[in-house]
């Protein structure tokens, strides 16, 4: 999820609020959504929302709210298109789900029987590392690894580059122990697609599931939209008032398959109904896309996140499991499948609970929009599976405003320390040079008007000016402002006081987990000559 600032000026009003009137199982009527929708609005900066609810079979709901844009003022239908960004991934899974049933891989195939360049960290997980490894976020990689290629937008990174990428990242775990989620092994996924079909991954999405299902809208990139009329405009909320941001584009669309697809509730609607119907669609369900076996593989649990014994009665959720591409959980006796996605200024969840038949996807184009994408799932989601009065939208108050304040109490200490620093000022020259990290690539750390400025060869939002914080360690402010992601760049000196590399850090503990700085280890050119 991509995290924003926002005013708790109105979000402080939303405490109290209960999404819906009974204590047991009673579900929402379509009014009701309007109405949990409009309090939603009410009490905090939104730009749209849409929401449609599937159930035994039927579309009881399919709704638009508010606004596609702040400048344009046009209004969100069941049929705008939003970014789904991560819930792309069920799609890619359905993709290798089609390959399959046509036997033209397996999910225990080797990612290197496809694709010979592939390499990871080590040469035992290399040859190992299977397809369903692709996508069960177990590969020993951090959080978000390598993410920092395609966040923010606009940077040249392609496929090859991601396939590279892989051996140069250090591990944090071991081989198929541990979850962490991660977007580049899903393009890796998406290539493998390419190479089995011979078609690239949005077109095979496009032309096999998404014609197929009646999701004539719907791409696999926003720039195969051949309609953009009614698309949602990307929003953030900065100091209480909604911004419009530029729609988030990757220069290559092949790393869509990580979370590229734009789509509609009313298209949706159609990808949900043939998920609960074991990948049956049409009329009659006399059409299948994938397998009974295939799909049941995509909703088994294969990689462990957590245990609870004693649940929170708020949630009830003891298991929380991955499966491909979807998470799994369990919620008052109830196995809940769901995905969330995010994007700058885009937030949006998709739940399914097979067993009630029942299947809820929420789109929306403001961030963090009280996380509207997750309260108002939940609140419909709560109604079918008899949780009671619960306050999703006040809980997210809570988090926002816990967050907002942490996160403003440290960037603000840091950026007075800078203020109060102007006038103990090391020499810029001994910081100046051309760095570059194995999967990274190059940056340069340059003087302008007597000011150290950053700037990323290959990522161009990545440009901003360096102030002295403290010793060796200097505060970037990135001209990019769609999202927090400021970064402290600590520098390593040789014997004659010289930078010769540079560790790097986010300043907000709010930031992304896309913006994995961490993860660089920038060495001067020089040095390796």
């Amino acid at each position: 999820m991509k995290k924003s600032n926002i005013s708790l000026k109105t979000v402080c009003l939303i405490a109290g609020i209960l999404v819906f009137p009974t204590a047991y199982a009673q579900s929402l009527s379509s009014k009701q959504i309007d109405s949990l929708v409009s309090k939603t609005m009410e009490t905090m900066p939104l730009a749209g929302i849409a929401v449609a609810v599937v159930k035994d079979g039927k579309v009881i709901h399919s709704k638009g709210y508010g606004i596609a844009s702040v400048q344009g003022k046009e209004k969100v239908d069941e049929n705008t298109l939003f970014a789904i960004a991560s819930n792309s991934k069920a799609f890619t899974v359905a993709a290798l789900g089609i390959l399959i049933d046509e036997g033209k891989l397996n999910w225990t195939d080797k990612v290197v029987d496809y694709i010979p360049e592939f390499k990871m960290y080590d040469p035992y997980v290399t040859a190992n590392f299977n397809i369903q490894d692709l996508l069960t976020h177990r590969s020993g990689l951090g959080l978000g690894a390598g993410d920092l290629m395609f966040f923010p937008d606009g940077s040249d990174y392609t496929v090859k580059d991601v396939l590279k990428s892989f051996q140069y990242q250090k591990p944090v775990s071991a081989f198929r122990t541990k979850y962490d989620y991660d977007n580049l092994l899903y393009v890796v996924a998406g290539e493998v697609v390419a190479r089995v079909s011979g078609m690239s991954w949005s077109d095979f999405v496009e032309t096999r599931i998404m014609r197929p299902l009646g999701m004539n809208r719907s791409a696999g990139v926003y720039q195969n939209l051949k309609d953009k009329k009614n698309s949602a405009m990307p929003h953030s909320v900065i100091n209480g008032e909604l911004k419009q941001l530029e729609t988030y584009t990757k220069n290559d669309a092949s790393l869509g398959a990580a979370g590229g697809i734009y789509a509609s509730v009313n298209d949706l609607s159609k990808w949900m109904l043939m998920h609960l119907n074991d990948g049956k669609y049409g009329e009659g369900l006399k059409s299948q896309l994938i397998s009974s076996r295939t799909h049941s593989e995509m909703w088994r649990p294969h990689t462990f996140i957590n245990f609870t014994l004693k649940p929170d009665p708020k949630n009830k959720t003891h298991v929380n499991a991955y499966g491909l591409g979807w998470g799994i959980k369990d919620q008052n006796n109830f196995i809940m499948i769901s995905h969330t996605g995010g994007l700058p200024g885009m937030l949006s969840q998709t739940t399914l609970i097979p067993e009630l038949n029942l299947g809820v996807v929420v789109l929306t184009n403001s961030d963090p929009g009280g996380y509207s994408f997750y309260t108002i799932s939940q609140s419909i989601a709560d109604s079918y599976l008899g949780m009671g009065r619960i306050d999703r939208i006040g809980q997210a108050a809570d988090v926002i405003r816990r967050n907002q304040s942490k996160g403003d109490s440290v960037t603000t200490a840091v950026w007075s320390i800078v203020k109060n620093n102007k006038a103990v000022q090391p020499k810029p020259e001994n910081f100046t040079g051309t760095f570059r990290d194995r999967w990274f690539g190059e940056v340069k750390i340059s003087i302008k008007d007597g000011q150290l400025w950053f700037t990323s060869l290959r990522s161009p939002k990545l440009n901003g000016k360096m102030f002295f914080y403290k010793g060796n360690t200097f505060a970037i402010q990135w001209d990019y402002r769609d999202m927090e992601c400021d970064a402290f760049a600590i520098f390593a000196l040789d014997e004659e006081g010289r930078a010769s590399g540079i560790r790097m850090r986010g300043i907000s503990p709010n930031i992304d987990f896309s913006f994995d700085f961490q993860d660089l280890d920038l060495q001067r050119l020089s040095d390796k000559k």
